[in-house]
């Protein structure tokens, strides 16, 4: 089917590895526990703008450059772990609740936290190599166009957007009388802050090797 082999063994392994929690996971929980359930669906939005890129490069081979150069790679990884830590830093640094006000501000930090999320996405390696890795295993190798990894890759980000949706809304539940009081909320801040550090400090480990 358009190139696919065993798209039924792909699929259930797609789902197995979505309920496999990763830096994604992480990334749409703790802001689902901070920020509540708005910013827990945006950031599972951005997320999965984020791996609709990645199934684009892996699709027109782009993703096996960033593979196949260290240089790239490592420019890539750095950025990565910078923008982490960088907003790891800026949480942890601030005062306020992080909770959403008036409209207006509902509408500025949702499109901040989608944008965040898509670049958390979008500027891990790891997940590139995951993509050009994972994918070809089930795509003939007499038909290996870009059409059957972006069907591929449509199958793995829907079922991951179903299972984070899920966390999302899920963690936002249980921590909504936390998010309330002022103090903890504060405090849950600072928590994700550390979470996005400690992230950001992991993807440092990754390497060139798919």
């Amino acid at each position: 089917m358009f190139g696919i082999v065993h798209y039924e063994a792909f699929l259930m392994t797609a789902i197995m590895l979505n309920l496999i929690p990763g830096s994604d996971t992480m990334y749409i929980i703790t802001r689902s526990i901070s920020q509540g359930k708005q910013a827990g669906i945006l950031s599972v939005l951005g997320i999965l703008t984020g791996s609709l890129i990645h199934t684009l490069l892996a699709a027109f081979g782009l993703s096996l450059i960033l593979a196949q150069s260290i240089v790239l790679f490592n420019i890539v990884k750095i950025l990565g772990v910078a923008y982490l830590v960088y907003l790891g830093i800026r949480m942890l640094m601030t005062k306020e609740s992080p909770a959403f006000d008036t409209a207006d501000s509902k509408k500025l930090k949702g499109e901040k936290v989608y944008l965040q999320a898509i670049l958390t996405s979008v500027m891990n390696p790891k997940v590139a190599l995951f993509f050009i890795a994972f994918l070809p295993q089930f795509v003939s190798a007499t038909e290996a166009g870009p059409l059957p990894f972006l069907i591929l890759g449509l199958t793995f980000t829907v079922t991951g957007g179903i299972w984070c949706s899920l966390l999302a809304l899920f963690a936002s539940f249980a921590t909504q009388k936390l998010r309330n009081n002022q103090k903890f909320s504060v405090i849950l801040n600072k928590l994700t802050g550390i979470v996005f550090i400690g992230m950001g400090l992991n993807l440092l480990r990754a390497k060139a090797n798919p």
